[in-house]
């Protein structure tokens, strides 16, 4: 495969290596309740709440008496996004 092809690949993994980290670090400030007005709550949770809402809407037997589930269902998407942009990458 060409290097500019395989760098694209190698930049959409980066991107969601990223967005996997933001969706962890999202699922740990759900529990100490931060303040809603720090810009980089609002940043993460900008980032996070239109996909956890979007899987809630789709899934909503993925909220089991109150805990939410969306994070792990889409990290473990995301790793086998992952997994077939490896199979593509060589």
């Amino acid at each position: 495969m060409s290097l500019i092809v395989n760098s694209f690949l190698d930049l959409i993994l980066l991107f969601i290596n990223l967005y996997i980290w933001i969706i962890i670090v999202a699922a740990l400030l759900s529990f100490v309740n931060p303040d809603p007005r720090n810009q980089i709550v609002q940043i993460i949770r900008n980032l996070t709440e239109p996909l956890f809402r979007f899987i809630r809407s789709k899934l909503p037997f993925i909220v089991i008496q109150g805990v939410d589930l969306s994070p792990i269902l889409i990290i473990f998407l995301l790793n086998i996004l992952t997994k077939v942009i490896w199979g593509l990458h060589i």
